[in-house]
């Protein structure tokens, strides 16, 4: 293990159902897998910029960029279904196996985050050392409270998802809920590595706002990410 060291480690596989090619596609006028590098390059706490991919197509782009690809991952961790941290676990195990190379903490970057700032990656990384965390996940303000959801039962009719008196809480009395936003997982590598959780007991959440939070799943989040890039001047 390389005491102090941080890995980000990029995942973007090739197939996309919703934006086909998605991780490559164009947003204000840089392939989307870019925004994500930019960042990570502009962050000083990280000491390795590694994409995770099955596609030649985006190392190519990633590569051109300043990230490193030093494989292609296996086609079965590159399908739908695939959950967000096998790829990871490939990734560490790799590098640990081909090239010595054990990090610290392993940071998640996900290319369809945008909008995370370089700043967000080091307030992350300075709220896990000046913690006793063993994980910090990023956070934004749900946008829907679970208190004031419903649900249908069988026979068409809505009652609250929760239930009890809490469904009548003025929103001023609503206890804060967060959303995980999917831009930063920043973990110890080898707890990490023993339950390939990005949870494990002493995980902090770093909040961000929700302009920085849009998870790049649609054109709509595609055109919302556009305007508030063009809003921050870039």
């Amino acid at each position: 293990m390389s005491n102090g060291t941080t890995a980000a480690i990029i995942p973007a596989r090739g197939g996309s159902k919703g934006i086909p090619g998605k991780n490559i596609t164009m947003l204000a006028g840089k392939p989307l897998i870019a925004w994500t590098i930019e960042a990570a390059r502009s962050a000083t706490a990280i000491d390795r910029i590694i994409v995770s991919t099955d596609s030649q197509a985006i190392a190519d782009v990633a590569k051109e960029y300043g990230a490193e690809v030093p494989f292609l991952r296996p086609s079965e961790l590159g399908r739908d279904e695939t959950p967000g941290a096998p790829p990871i676990a490939h990734a560490l195990r790799w590098l640990a196996h081909h090239q010595n190379y054990e990090p610290e903490l392993t940071l998640c970057l996900q290319p369809t985050s945008p909008l995370r700032l370089a700043s967000d990656i080091e307030n992350a990384h300075l709220l896990f050392r000046d913690s006793v965390a063993e994980a910090v996940v990023g956070l934004t303000l749900a946008a829907q409270h679970p208190y004031w959801m419903k649900k249908k039962g069988s026979d068409g009719l809505i009652e609250p998802f929760i239930g009890g008196e809490n469904s009548k809480l003025r929103r001023q009395d609503l206890p804060e809920v967060f959303a995980v936003n999917g831009a930063i997982y920043l973990v110890r590598s080898d707890l990490f590595l023993i339950g390939e959780s990005f949870y494990p007991p002493k995980t902090y959440g770093y909040v961000m706002p929700p302009e920085r939070s849009i998870d790049i799943d649609s054109m709509l989040d595609m055109a919302m990410a556009e305007y508030f890039i063009q809003q921050r001047g870039e």
